[in-house]
Parts: structure tokens; C-alpha cells; sequence
């Protein structure tokens, strides 16, 4: 049968193959019947916004399936992503419960699954089950971690390479391929690993240039190969190749 986008739908918490690998819907089968209950299955295709900054927050979305880019942007335009959310991740959890306005923009970067719960019925629910409330606490933990990280990484790099070879680091640590530690997929585009790391789009695309014309960087379609991972750990800690 035909499902949305070609994604793999997950149609209940309840029978989601997945539940125990997730922090948040790893919960008691009393609480995930709930959860199941109050959540709305929805599904987006790539570039679909599910929320912006400023926006007042209605509620959160669980993402089930795919991921999306969480930014942020000045007054003048410019815009910086803070991080690319995984399978898993509750989207809009600091805002629905704080209820202050989202502060990031949340948006598809490839067909999602990503499930509603309103913010009504999640502070209700947060209210009566203490192990889910524990586990939003651990996630906005992680966030807070999260984004701390990347702050520092822009912040404290000195220079373009350093904060490319920190993020091909990072994502291939990330992401890795089974059967080879320093391959991973990348399918973000230059413009998109340029505002994750403070960046032009043509700084970008020349460090790559200047990286595989060295033999550090191997890239072939979305797969992408480190051949010198030395190389580019030096380059983070010195600043030097």
C-alpha cells in the first residue's frame, strides 16, 4: 500500500518498533497507551516548517521518522542552524512547557513523520506520569548541552577549516557507516553545512575543494569518507593540518 512521502509510518505508540531505543516514549505500557492517545499522526514532506521562532507554541511534535534542521536567524536575515534533530527528538519541548515562543524554526529536511501533541494535553500528561515528566527533563538537558556545544565550536574556532573539519568530525562520529568508522552519509547541502558552522556557502564548497584536492576527503554522491581523520583531528587541536 502506498504510504506518504514513501515513509515508513508509524500508525501507534503503542506498537512502534522503535519505543524502547527513544528516551522519551520509553515508558511503562500504562503511560504509552496515553501518550498514544493524546498524540496526532501526522506526516511532512521535505521543507515543510512545523514551527517558527516567535511563534507562540501550541505543542510539540515527536519525530518519528526522519530528521529536520532546528535554526535560527537575525534581524538583518541571516540565518545559523543550531543542529539537525534525529529520529526520536521532541520538537518545541522548552516552549510548550514553559509556554514562552518557540525559539528556533523547525523545519523538514527530508519527508517526516512528526506526531502533534498539544500543549494542553502534554502538560497534563507530564503532570500525571512522573517517569515521562523525568524523561522531558533529560531531553531539554540534552538540548541545553547541545546547543552550549555548538556555540562554543562557532565561538572558540579560529578559523573556516577548523570549524568544517569539527563538524566532518562530528557527523561521521554521528552518523557512521556499520562496516567503516570514517564513512557516514551526508546528504545537507553546502549552503546548509555553511549556516550550521558560521559560514559562507563558498568558503564551504572551496574547503571541501581544498580538502579532497590534499586526499583528505573522499566524497562520492551523499557518502562521504575521511582518509586522513589524523589530519583532520590536528586541525581542530592546533588549527594546523
Amino acid at each position: 500500500m502506498p504510504t506518504p512521502y514513501g515513509l515508513r509510518v508509524i500508525e501507534s505508540c503503542v506498537t512502534c518498533p522503535h519505543r524502547e531505543e527513544r528516551l522519551f516514549c520509553n515508558l511503562s505500557p500504562e503511560a504509552v497507551q496515553r501518550l498514544s492517545k493524546i498524540t496526532s499522526r501526522a506526516t511532512y514532506p521535505k521543507g515543510a516548517v512545523l514551527f517558527v521562532e516567535s511563534q507562540e507554541p501550541l505543542g510539540v511534535f515527536i519525530l518519528c521518522n526522519g530528521r529536520a534542521k532546528l535554526s535560527t536567524s537575525s534581524a538583518d536575515g541571516r540565518g545559523l542552524i543550531l543542529r539537525i534533530a534525529e529520529p526520536g527528538e521532541v520538537l518545541g519541548l522548552s516552549g510548550a512547557i514553559s509556554g514562552k515562543p518557540y525559539i528556533l524554526t523547525a523545519e523538514a529536511l527530508e519527508p517526516v513523520q512528526a506526531n502533534f501533541i498539544s500543549r494542553q494535553d502534554l502538560l497534563q500528561f507530564l503532570g500525571e506520569n512522573a517517569q515521562a515528566a523525568l524523561k522531558a527533563a533529560e531531553l531539554l538537558g540534552e538540548n541545553y548541552h547541545a546547543a552550549f556545544a555548538e556555540v562554543r565550536n562557532i565561538g572558540l574556532s579560529q578559523s573556516a577549516s577548523e570549524k568544517l573539519a569539527r563538524f566532518l568530525l562530528e557527523w561521521v562520529d554521528g552518523h557512521r557507516d556499520s562496516k567503516n568508522p570514517d564513512r557516514a552519509t551526508l546528504t545537507l547541502t553546502h549552503e546548509e553545512i555553511a549556516a550550521m558552522i558560521g559560514a559562507s556557502r563558498e568558503t564551504v564548497t572551496r574547503l571541501f575543494s581544498d580538502f579532497k584536492k590534499k586526499g583528505l576527503l573522499q566524497v562520492t554522491g551523499s557518502s562521504l569518507i575521511l582518509r586522513e581523520r589524523a589530519a583532520f583531528e590536528n586541525l581542530v587541536n592546533s588549527g594546523h593540518l
